[in-house]
């Protein structure tokens, strides 16, 4: 049922797309054809001129300027889709990834100077009240600190949680009435989604959070070639204030400059790549609001250019199995082996466990074989995705909406790419990177690795070792004498207990000494080091086992 709230923020919907001339939106969904009269019939239609009809692009942007940060995000996103949308409508709502509407320098320096408790200019040398950027959730002033740094300050809207929350209201709405009237609710989890959605928005209004994750990304990106974070200084953060290092760069963007600037557009296009890869499967941190907004580009040198990033409100993380999934499908799609990608489906549970595998492999084979080896470019990612929809459909494939958060990234990267660098080969750059992965994973090297990183525990086992490896010798003893009672002939012929005390303890010695010479040995102590320790362990190991052998001879 539909609270008076959920009414209030409905009616407020359609007088913003009224006041934009954007009700005929509503005449496209086929709920509302048979109502298409009353559009006709409105008076404040029949004095629009033809040529109103012409600013589309614009009409659209500041409809969603004015229903708020949750519409603005969508509308960033698909700004970074030149593919799907017309030149003019995209131009339009490129404004949006960092040109919406500021709000009052006074209300800025009222919320800086409620978190320190003290008036800006007791805070910074110097504060520009002129907003460097605004952006649907915060807006960004430059200022200087007292010790000369310059820095960046970002503010939260005033009251933007509770325009927040009623359409996270409205959104749960509109989807319990999907999830209760519509068939496909089921397969696409409207609910689900909108969950995650709420709590990456919501995340994304505490500054204290925002904080953190960039520094996280800074440890991660330490010294690269490929990615600049810039510092926090937690000193000056709070939950609607953060002061941040301010960087310099070219707008990602601004295509014009990075080619008039001779910078290697290439180099750009593959950092992207491998950049996100390395977030989602090396780091498992990944920035998930990589719109041309948040990124810059340091272009001192041309030919090696790299990224700089800003706006860390919303980051992504996967589980294990999930990230395992993930990593399984592109290696298999990848590598065009279809029935691997369908195989997968079906043990993660992604469609239904009754499906034919053979028809799934070959439903993704006709959806996915004719985009391969082609620059994005020449790939129509529209029309690739409409088909990718009808398959899930046809076979009952449930969205899945831990992952909704990384497809988006995905789609931004993929904007990204096309927009430096249209010959880009997005398969030939990331399949490289997702072969090592995937190496590290399971191969020998992933064996290794967990060796050494298991060794510590181990080592601090070390000492009870003799004493687990006695109760494993007495409750072995006490079951081989149960079981002579009950031996027959053959059973007669089986390693005597004392043989087996042989056995075992030769086996232990000789595992020690083995991971203790494969082991990584700067997490062992001075005794554990010698190699005369580890060899004889390995020996001794050896010997009782071959003594075992002699007994039973």
């Amino acid at each position: 049922m539909i609270t008076p709230r959920q009414l209030v923020r409905l009616f407020r919907i359609n007088q913003i797309l009224i006041k934009h001339g954007l009700d005929e939106i509503l005449l496209h969904i086929p709920i509302f054809k048979p109502l298409s009269f009353i559009y006709f019939a409105a008076p404040w239609n029949w004095k629009k001129k033809p040529d109103d009809r012409e600013a589309i692009g614009k009409r659209i942007r500041l409809a969603l300027e004015d229903l708020g940060p949750i519409y603005i995000k969508f509308g960033q996103m698909l700004s970074t889709r030149n593919d799907l949308l017309p030149p003019a409508i995209n131009d339009e709502l490129k404004k949006l990834q960092d040109n919406v509407p500021p709000f009052p320098a006074e209300q800025s320096q009222k919320i800086i100077e409620d978190a320190f408790g003290k008036a800006v200019t007791e805070v910074f040398q110097s504060f520009d009240t002129q907003p460097l950027a605004s952006a649907s959730i915060a807006q960004v002033h430059t200022a200087k600190m007292w010790d000369g740094k310059e820095v960046i300050v970002k503010v939260v809207r005033p009251n933007i949680r509770e325009t927040i929350e009623k359409d996270i209201e409205l959104l749960f709405f509109i989807a319990g009435m999907a999830n209760r009237y519509w068939t496909e609710a089921k397969r696409l989890r409207p609910i689900e989604v909108v969950e995650e959605y709420e709590m990456t928005i919501i995340d994304e209004l505490d500054l204290i959070r925002e904080a953190a994750n960039a520094s996280q990304l800074r440890r991660n990106f330490e010294n690269s070639t490929e990615l600049y974070i810039p510092e926090v200084y937690w000193d000056y953060t709070h939950e609607q204030v953060m002061v941040m290092e301010r960087i310099y760069g070219t707008p990602v963007g601004n295509i014009e400059e990075l080619q008039a600037k001779n910078v290697n557009m290439q180099r750009l296009g593959e950092l992207g790549v491998e950049i996100f890869f390395t977030q989602v499967f090396r780091h498992n941190f990944f920035h998930a609001d990589m719109h041309p907004g948040n990124i810059f580009v340091e272009i001192s040198d041309p030919v090696n250019p790299y990224y700089k990033a800003v706006d860390f409100g919303i980051v992504g993380t996967l589980t294990p199995d999930d990230q395992r999934y993930l990593a399984e499908n592109l290696h298999a799609f990848f590598n065009r082996d279809y029935k691997r990608v369908a195989e997968l489906h079906l043990e993660s549970g992604w469609v239904p466990s009754n499906t034919r595998v053979n028809d799934f492999e070959s439903a993704i084979r006709t959806v996915c074989e004719p985009i391969f080896n082609r620059p994005i470019k020449d790939i129509s990612f529209g029309f690739f995705l409409l088909r990718l929809f009808q398959t899930a459909r046809r076979f009952d494939m449930e969205v899945q909406p831990q992952l909704v958060l990384l497809q988006k990234t995905l789609l931004n990267i993929e904007g990204l790419g096309r927009q430096l660098y249209p010959d880009l080969d997005l398969w030939a750059t990331a399949k490289p990177f997702l072969q090592r992965w995937m190496d590290e994973q399971v191969g020998a090297r992933s064996l290794l690795n967990g060796a050494k990183n298991n060794l510590p525990k181990f080592i601090e086992q070390l000492p009870h070792m003799p004493t687990l490896i006695n109760d494993v010798i007495l409750q072995t003893h006490q079951q081989q004498r149960q079981n002579l009672h009950r031996a027959s002939e053959k059973e007669s012929k089986k390693p005597k207990p004392h043989s087996l005390k042989f056995v075992i303890a030769g086996s232990a010695m000789l595992i020690t000494g083995g991971l203790l010479s494969i082991g990584n040995t700067e997490h062992s102590s001075g005794l554990l080091q010698n190699p005369l320790l580890q060899s004889g362990l390995i020996i001794a190991g050896l010997a009782f086992i071959a003594a075992s052998l002699r007994k039973e001879k």
